[in-house]
């Protein structure tokens, strides 16, 4: 019997060595979640809700704390040696085939690994200390009894429900460690952000001669940024956030390292999920030119409303000084009435439909997208490698701004045709014998039933579209979903690939509705598994669209 009950006491260590390895994977999942949504708790929260029974107390631990609770309760009746050695064994045994495996917090393939920056590393801080100091005070308590009470631990050298308890229980708080964390490093996040925004102000104090071009809108603003920056930079020193660069921290990034004394021209794109938001960026860099793309539905999950949407984008107009421009797309009824009011401003609508400066006549194919320019009298056909109308809406806004500095029509017609697509965003290139249509960032419902419009004008080959639908919509989520599926239906494609389950039944619903194509239609649970079924489908001159393409924490 000694050896038997020397085992279990040796298996007690192996229990802490399995359980120390479940937290760890399962703490840099949570806080690898945490930096995905922009360490924003309330996003935070949302997620933790959507995933409850999946990651925050999925059927392994939840199995666990049934077996640990009933064993506290029946704890009075234990009277004997065995029944707290058959306890241990079934801990142990559950800890070997269940806790062991860390599959469901280590994911072999991420689209954006956790990236240990400075604020991952002060955030592990606090979590790392909360997370350890939980389960191995409980330790040392079921070894030893020193301090809450004594014991007689008997045959076997430990507690076996304190230890189990410490561990467990440590394991499903993990998650809300994060909050705790947050909260504590919030005000030196706060010092070093305030630090990064002062600097960035005296910096641009310095340079009275620099004019700063503001970009915001539901969409469209990365790759009008980057038409502005190419129309611009033949004839001025221009400096531009890279990608998506929209935070107050990207803004400020920017502003202090790469912006220099010979720069005549800052470009920045102005980002937004809640109220406020633009007002913040534009206390860093008032804007002398406010260029606004849309106002659409996209985080309308946070603002709750179009109309908190149009107000907040509208605020980059309401901080121009006298004397400033706003470039504004005709097109969108609540972006052509900002800045009515205000007859000290200059404002300069464009659209395909009105405008001061129009773009009509489009057309499209596999080089790119063809459009007739018309500025005042002035007409002259405009070549560019972008796909999609709302492009060619966004292409107007930058030759709107490079008309205010003086940059004739032929010019920027030349400039509109060596201008390359933004990454992920309608680029479209050829990837050995079949074209694909990159719109895998940041979908929303217009640009992605243009996706499917422009898809379906190919004939090269047969035509596929991978696709996870729209997030971050709020209520109307479902109903966007259904309303896209609606134009994947009637574009009458040769494959779709849906990714999800859950995500895809909107879609499937809108599909359905307008035609049976369920031959057509496959559904798959990740990226990487389209990926794989494209591999073994596509041919020669096939044309694949992805339509956005979601960050991890929203594989099923």
């Amino acid at each position: 019997m000694d050896w038997y009950l020397t085992l279990l006491n040796y298996f007690s260590i192996f229990f802490c060595v399995i359980l120390f390895r479940y937290h760890w994977y399962r703490t840099r999942f949570f806080v690898h979640t945490f930096q995905q949504v922009g360490y924003k708790n309330n996003e935070y929260w949302q997620w933790l809700r959507a995933h409850w029974d999946e990651k925050v107390i999925p059927i392994d631990l939840g199995v666990f704390n049934l077996i640990l609770l009933i064993s506290v309760a029946a704890d009075g009746f234990f009277g004997s040696v065995v029944t707290k050695n058959t306890l241990a064994v079934i801990f142990f045994v559950y800890a070997i085939f269940w806790l062991s495996s860390v599959k469901r917090y280590k994911q072999d393939k991420v689209k954006k690994p956790l990236i240990l920056t400075n604020r991952v590393k002060r955030l592990l801080i606090p979590v790392l200390v909360l997370g350890i100091l939980f389960p191995g005070f409980l330790t040392v308590e079921a070894y030893t009894g020193r301090y809450l009470y004594n014991y007689s631990p008997g045959l076997l050298n430990f507690d076996i429900i304190l230890l189990v308890f410490g561990w467990v229980f440590s394991a499903i708080l993990i998650p809300f460690f994060i909050f705790v964390g947050s909260w504590i490093t919030k005000p030196i996040e706060r010092s070093i952000q305030e630090g990064f925004k002062k600097q960035a102000r005296r910096k641009l104090e310095s340079m009275p001669h620099l004019k700063v071009i503001a970009i915001t809108g539901s969409y469209g603003k990365t790759s009008t940024k980057f038409m502005v920056r190419d129309l611009l930079k033949e004839r001025f020193s221009v400096c531009s956030t890279p990608g998506s660069y929209n935070t107050p921290m990207g803004i400020c990034k920017v502003i202090n390292n790469d912006l220099q004394s010979h720069h005549q021209i800052l470009i920045l794109e102005m980002g937004a999920r809640y109220a406020g938001n633009i007002q913040e960026l534009c206390d860093i860099a008032q804007p002398d030119i406010s260029i606004i793309t849309n106002v659409g539905v996209a985080h309308l999950e946070t603002f709750g409303s179009q109309k908190v949407i149009a107000e907040e984008k509208g605020t980059l107009v309401d901080n121009l000084a006298a004397g400033g421009v706003a470039i504004l797309n005709a097109d969108d009824e609540l972006v052509r009435k900002m800045g009515e009011e205000r007859t000290e401003i200059e404002r300069i609508l464009v659209g395909l439909n009105s405008g001061d400066i129009t773009g009509t006549d489009i057309s499209y194919n596999n080089e790119g997208t063809n459009f007739l320019l018309s500025i005042g009298e002035e007409k002259i056909s405009i070549q560019t490698r972008l796909l999609g109308a709302h492009n060619v809406q966004n292409m107007l806004l930058a030759i709107a701004t490079a008309h205010h500095f003086g940059i004739r029509a032929k010019t920027m017609a030349l400039g509109a045709k060596n201008i390359e697509p933004v990454e992920h965003r309608l680029e479209l290139k050829k990837s050995g014998n079949f074209f694909i249509i990159d719109d895998a960032f940041n979908s929303n419902p217009v640009g992605a039933k243009n996706a499917i419009e422009i898809l379906s004008q190919f004939s090269s080959g047969r035509r596929i579209v991978i696709t996870p639908g729209m997030v971050e919509l709020g209520e109307i989520e479902f109903e966007e979903n259904r309303k896209f599926g609606e134009a994947v239906g009637k574009a009458n494609l040769d494959r779709i690939i849906l990714v999800g389950e859950e995500r895809a039944k909107p879609i499937l619903e809108g599909i359905n509705s307008i035609a049976d194509q369920k031959e057509n239609i496959t559904v798959v649970n990740s990226l990487f598994e389209a990926n794989d079924l494209l591999k073994s489908y596509i041919q020669s001159g096939d044309v694949v669209l992805y339509e956005n393409d979601l960050p991890d924490l929203y594989n099923e």
